[in-house]
């Protein structure tokens, strides 16, 4: 009778593990599709017809109209400013990568009051938005004649990203042993040797995550944008659709639709690359850092 009791009471809590994981993924599923439904109506806006409107008939299933796609390229001139966005975010990623890993480095092994003061520093910059520096940041850039220039917003989206990535590097490399170093180093490496030759590329995981945290904001970086830079022929991604969707004021929504689906086809694609990283990228750090 003891034996048949036990019995049924694991198979009870069986059952009561099989709901709950039932309800775990149900509850996944619906956040998934809470969080897709955007895009979804952005891309069934995107391939209607100019002329149906979206409440007719099945909003579910567009009417695969493509020609939005080259006529919006075409008017609005997103190329253009996806090349800007291109280069800004290219570069300021190129700089917050090799900067931030060399001071990760120089904080988490060099471990002195001087660098640890810096660290500090660099925490206390990550609690301060970048807005609040814009008035005194936009008359360095006039003395540094760096308004309206590619270089200069480049400039400006690196140095307010680069205290995530000192981050980010110094608790991934906090947990590597340091077996490694020392033995480049009986080996005849310098230091800036073990840091090129041993350190950075085993950085891979938290390059990932630092180029998908501060790529999409450089990618869609307004705020900065609409200071810095303000000549039509230096504008970015998001200056691009601003402007082309207060010209039509709602009233082309499929061409609109279809526009901003090319400028975040980029994000998308870089997206897929890095995102296998990113999650050990952030966490590899945690445990020994």
């Amino acid at each position: 009778m003891t034996f048949r009791i036990m019995n049924e009471g694991k198979g009870m809590d069986i059952e009561m593990k099989k709901i709950l994981c039932g309800l775990r993924y149900l509850i996944i599923i619906m956040i998934s599709l809470l969080c897709l439904a955007p895009f979804g109506i952005l891309l069934i806006l995107a391939l209607n017809t100019p002329r149906r409107n979206f409440y007719e008939g099945n909003m579910f299933v567009p009417d695969f109209y493509f020609q939005n796609f080259p006529d919006g390229w075409k008017q609005s001139q997103i190329g253009h400013a996806m090349l800007n966005s291109g280069l800004i975010t290219a570069g300021a990623i190129l700089l917050i990568v090799i900067l931030g890993a060399m001071a990760g480095y120089a904080v988490a092994r060099c471990k002195n009051k001087f660098n640890q003061t810096v660290y500090l520093i660099f925490l206390c910059c990550m609690m301060v938005p970048g807005i609040i520096n814009t008035v005194p940041l936009y008359g360095l850039m006039i003395r540094l004649h760096a308004v309206n220039t590619l270089w200069g917003m480049t400039c400006v989206c690196a140095t307010l990203a680069i205290p995530q990535a000192v981050f980010v590097f110094t608790g991934f490399i906090r947990a590597l042993p340091m077996e490694l170093e020392e033995a480049a180093v009986i080996d005849g490496c310098s230091q800036m040797q073990v840091f090129w030759k041993i350190i950075l590329p085993l950085l891979k995981p938290s390059v990932s995550a630092v180029v998908i945290l501060n790529g999409f904001g450089i990618w869609n970086n307004y705020a900065q944008a609409a200071f810095f830079l303000q000549d039509r022929a230096k504008h970015n991604v998001p200056q691009a659709l601003s402007i082309y969707f207060q010209q039509f004021a709602g009233a082309r929504w499929n061409i609109m639709a279809a526009t901003a689906v090319i400028a975040i086809v980029p994000v998308v694609i870089v997206f897929l690359l890095f995102q296998k990283n990113l999650m050990r990228g952030l966490t590899d750090g945690a445990l020994k850092g």
